[in-house]
């Protein structure tokens, strides 16, 4: 039966007098947990990795092989945007699980023109190497794309004698004119926005003909570790990014070296699945679990611990058991894992306050905006706050969860609607930005079978 579209004022991510956009089609059913879970998953590379990696093997000395990388439509338009400069990347037998290996070789830089879609690791990470090819490089994407803020990146590169062309938005769509070469040196920017316009720049670096000097100027840097994350990656290819201040980074001209690369399984892409066991009791466990890594998504661990899960880890095999209750926290600092707890924290039994995330308002969609407006559209009581959201649990009932285009916004509301009869989410393939066959794999968990998360090939 087909769904009529709710007539009541929703958040509008386009910040303007247009109506939200709805998904073609109808919208897809939230399931509901009705059984206590037993489900096992295996997970794909990281998207945060996986991009990181691909730009690096791309100013490398060689070639590189990437084992395990994500495939998804953010990996899938970084792939095309390194091919459209001149980079060859040819998909490789792996081990059969999560789809191709990938051969990256470098190749001399040229322009063209690069669809951003929605991807914040390609619209910041480019750029900087985009100065370093021969030729004009335009840059555009999705129509939301064109709302995310680019002007850190826009004027550090101006600010290091590139010419950049943006009829003065800061944002896409914009063009930068490489000459072939970046002299780099000393740069000050505010990366208040996202931590990616330090990443962005700190992964060209060693290919600035006088590397890079970097002074993060803003009040607060969000993402900490996504930094720790790109200084890790480039350390692994002999490149060393020193800190002898705070928000201060030193990256010294040199080459990057060509690594054969085995690419961690994305851990914030495992957020909702874990939150799940939560909501409907029994466990749900990935394996591949690493010892030790960058990525943000293994706070989850500690974060469902304190917020009511019981938590096992032995020999790479992540588990969380659910005990029956769903406990409100208080949080600094959740970054990308913010919509995954907040669906988790409407369903709790005490109040939840989330800190230090202003910047996700600048994400795919603004983020605390949304979630507020899809929350309380279903009987919830969010609040924003200058950098984060409070989360009073209420009773909630089922209706229309707007995703805007937001992969994780649209998990989200997966989430509330294991718990909360007829949860309708518009556009649910947009979460083919991180998780192919999102929908398909939830329902696996839910009936018990084993399932492998991005086991699709997109190439």
């Amino acid at each position: 039966m087909a769904i009529s579209k709710i007539a009541q004022p929703q958040f509008n991510p386009y910040g303007d007098d247009r109506p939200v956009p709805e998904a073609d089609g109808g919208f897809w059913r939230a399931p509901v947990a009705h059984e206590r879970l037993a489900a096992v998953l295996q997970l794909p590379g990281s998207k945060s990795l996986t991009n990181r990696e691909l730009v690096l093997a791309a100013l490398a000395n060689g070639p590189s092989l990437l084992r395990s990388p994500l495939h998804s439509r953010d990996s899938a338009l970084m792939i095309e945007a390194l091919t459209t400069l001149g980079v060859s990347i040819i998909a490789q037998p792996g081990d059969g699980t999560f789809g191709p290996d990938l051969l990256v070789t470098p190749g001399e830089l040229t322009g063209g023109s690069i669809n951003c879609g929605l991807a914040g690791t390609l619209m910041r990470f480019l750029p900087p190497v985009a100065a370093l090819a021969l030729g004009p490089v335009a840059f555009d994407g999705d129509p939301a794309a064109r709302l995310r803020p680019m002007r850190a990146t826009i004027d550090s590169l101006r600010a290091l004698g590139v010419d950049v062309t943006d009829d003065g938005r800061g944002a896409l769509p914009f063009s930068v004119y490489g000459t072939g070469a970046v002299a780099g040196g000393d740069l000050e920017i505010d990366a208040s926005a996202s931590s990616q316009f330090v990443s962005g720049l700190l992964l060209a670096a060693p290919r600035f003909t006088n590397g890079l000097r970097l002074r993060h100027t803003g009040e607060r840097l969000p993402s900490l570790p996504h930094i720790a994350m790109t200084i890790a990656t480039l350390a692994a290819r002999g490149v060393v990014v020193h800190s002898p201040e705070h928000d201060l980074w030193v990256v010294e001209p040199s080459e990057i070296e060509a690594r054969d690369i085995d690419i961690e399984p994305d851990l914030s892409n495992a957020g909702p699945f874990l939150a799940a066991a939560l909501i409907a009791g029994g466990s749900v466990t990935v394996t591949g679990w690493p010892r030790a890594t960058t990525q943000v998504g293994a706070q989850m661990v500690s974060i469902l611990e304190r917020m009511g899960a019981q938590i096992s880890a032995v020999d790479g095999t992540l588990r969380v058991t659910g005990t029956g209750s769903i406990h409100g926290i208080t949080l600094d600092q959740a970054s990308e894992l913010a919509p995954t707890i907040t669906a988790l924290a409407a369903l709790a039994d005490s109040d939840t306050i989330l800190s230090g995330i202003a910047h996700l308002r600048g994400h795919e969609t603004n983020r605390l905006a949304a979630l507020a407006a899809e929350i309380n559209a279903l009987g919830g009581d969010v609040t924003e706050t200058p950098d984060g959201l409070i989360i009073r649990p209420r009773p909630l009932h089922g209706g229309i969860w707007h995703s805007y285009d937001d992969h994780r916004m649209a998990t989200a509301g997966a989430i509330i609607g294991l718990a909360v009869p007829g949860v309708e989410i518009d556009n649910i393939g947009t979460t083919a930005k991180t998780i192919p066959q999102f929908p398909e794999l939830w329902a696996a968990m839910l009936g018990g079978t084993p399932a492998i998360i991005g086991a699709v090939d997109l190439l």
